[in-house]
């Protein structure tokens, strides 16, 4: 073999992204052995390892690590060509990779794609529910068309698009309805539930109550939000959760719910993009639908966040 393909350049991006040949081929809908195969021709071509191989893991050679950096460029500019291809389209058809945070995933995605099949029956949604970093990084590299995220994101690079804001409802036990709402300051006291490291929700919370990384030990960490919730029926602490959140997560959980005084805590929503892709004008068409999809949530959900 002289020359090797773009299936082949895909193959390494996945096996690199998941140092696993398992999860690889999964994410690529082909069986691992055709996998192997594929890589250990590219290797061939390329005339040197790509991977290290062991029994449980797999990770790049340090040529590898210079292979990858230029695959990244070499798939961008190819999904970036079928992107221009698509722009002579009439209406937005084919693949979009849409990012989205795991504190907006649960509660508004059914929401949004429900409307964008319905606005783009040719569209090809594939979804990604992960950090805000991880989302950042692959929206560098290309890997994600859009995502929606917490802003302001800051990134040069990005346009950024705001879509909604909404506020955080505190979450006590249900024996506590009828105490005072506690302030920021009185806040910091308390046993406060967060989410763990690397959600930029916990940021925003600790925001709120002006309180540094250096947390005090009776804070504690969950994964989720429904965790933190469980929780806090379970007698254990009190917590913050996002408007949206609150039909979802609260429904079957022994709490109460409060509203701060002004100011109220509150993040901003939106969608980010690469400046330079050719799908700006229908990824603005595609915040509308979102932002669209976020009201009506609100107004479905406006009973259901009644703070008691």
């Amino acid at each position: 073999m002289d020359q090797f393909t773009l299936r082949q350049l895909r193959y390494f991006e996945a096996l690199a992204q998941h140092g696993h040949f398992g999860r690889a081929a999964e994410a690529c809908a082909i069986s691992q052995p055709a996998l192997s195969v594929q890589i250990r021709e590219l290797e061939e071509t390329l005339g040197a390892a790509l991977f290290e191989r062991s029994a449980r893991q797999v990770r790049l050679t340090g040529f590898g690590e210079d292979v990858a950096a230029k695959v990244r460029d070499i798939l961008r500019g190819t999904d970036e060509l079928a992107d221009f291809a698509r722009l002579s389209r009439d209406r937005l058809t084919g693949r979009l990779r849409i990012g989205v945070i795991p504190t907006i995933a649960p509660y508004l995605l059914p929401t949004i794609i429900g409307d964008l099949t319905r606005r783009y029956p040719g569209l090809d949604m594939r979804l990604r529910e992960t950090l805000t970093p991880r989302l950042i990084q692959e929206l560098a590299e290309g890997r994600l068309d859009t995502a929606i995220v917490a802003l302001p994101v800051s990134e040069p690079s990005f346009t950024e698009v705001p879509l909604f804001s909404e506020e955080f409802v505190l979450v006590r036990p249900r024996g506590d309805a009828d105490k005072p709402v506690p302030n920021a300051e009185t806040l910091r006291e308390m046993r406060l539930l967060l989410l763990e490291e690397g959600h930029c929700f916990r940021d925003q919370a600790l925001s709120f109550c002006k309180m540094n990384s250096s947390l005090p030990r009776e804070l504690l960490d969950g994964s989720s939000l429904s965790t933190l919730v469980q929780m806090v029926g379970a007698g254990i602490g009190v917590t913050l959760i996002p408007e949206m959140a609150v039909p979802v997560e609260t429904r079957s959980a022994s709490v109460s719910l409060a509203r701060f005084d002004a100011p109220r805590p509150s993040r901003r929503i939106g969608m980010i993009w690469r400046n330079t892709t050719p799908l700006a004008d229908q990824l603005r068409e595609v915040a509308e639908v979102v932002r669209q999809s976020a009201e009506t949530l609100a107004g479905q959900t406006a009973g259901a966040t009644a703070c008691t």
